[in-house]
């Protein structure tokens, strides 16, 4: 893909997520379900996490075909190294992880994730911008370029370190409120809820191990941007 073209798209996508994230940051506050917008408002939840991750990894990723196309090829080299780490290590695995899990658990149990009182506050087509469209834009991604993964270790570190901290801010919220971010994590006793987490850091794993493999797939082990 030209780079021009690259950067039409990058820009596109980098609006469309700020859209996104800012719609849903600016529910107004009469409007919003007592039992769902508590201590940490949307902060709280990893799907509104992740429409900010996505809105700076398009944005690096605009700045970086903006650089391409100025010939500023030093500073983009740079600015790239970010966009291929965010990518492969943040990006991709967590849009993945949201939109898989998410909509596993609503067609079990809805209320253990989204409960029905949302309906009437979040618009559908908000929904599936936050729920559903992430995986084909990170999809989308990995045709349109490829990208450069770290090593193995250094990758899996670092996810499993952002994935750390979000635990924490699960726990500290929970320790404030004693409420849980999530009802599902009510059912859980406490080591059922460490099992849980360390699978779903086992699946996110997966999903990072996963486009790496679709990465070097589509284009092969030595082909990458620069």
């Amino acid at each position: 893909m030209e780079i021009s073209t690259l950067a039409t798209y990058h820009c596109l996508a980098f609006v469309w997520y700020f859209f996104v994230a800012y719609s849903i940051t600016h529910i107004k506050t009469e409007e919003r379900p007592s039992e769902v917008f508590l201590y940490g408002g949307q902060w709280k939840y990893l799907t509104v996490l992740n429409l900010v991750l996505q809105a700076v990894f398009y944005g690096v990723s605009f700045l970086a075909d903006v650089l391409r196309l100025i010939k500023k090829l030093r500073c983009a080299k740079c600015v790239i190294s970010s966009r291929d780490l965010l990518f492969s290590v943040l990006a991709f695995p967590v849009s993945t992880f949201v939109c898989i899990s998410f909509w596993t658990l609503y067609s079990y149990n809805r209320e253990l994730v989204y409960p029905k009182s949302l309906d009437g506050v979040i618009p559908l087509w908000l929904n599936h911008a936050m729920h559903t469209a992430v995986l084909p834009f990170a999809l989308l991604e990995l045709l349109a370029l490829p990208h450069r993964y770290p090593a193995k270790k250094k990758g899996l570190i670092l996810l499993g370190f952002v994935a750390f901290l979000y635990i924490s801010w699960v726990l500290w919220i929970y320790s404030v409120t004693g409420e849980w971010v999530y009802p599902l994590f009510a059912l859980f006793s406490p080591p059922g809820l460490a099992a849980f987490f360390a699978g779903s850091l086992a699946i996110i794993v997966s999903f990072y191990n996963f486009g790496e493999f679709l990465n070097r797939m589509i284009w092969g082990q030595s082909k990458f941007s620069s």
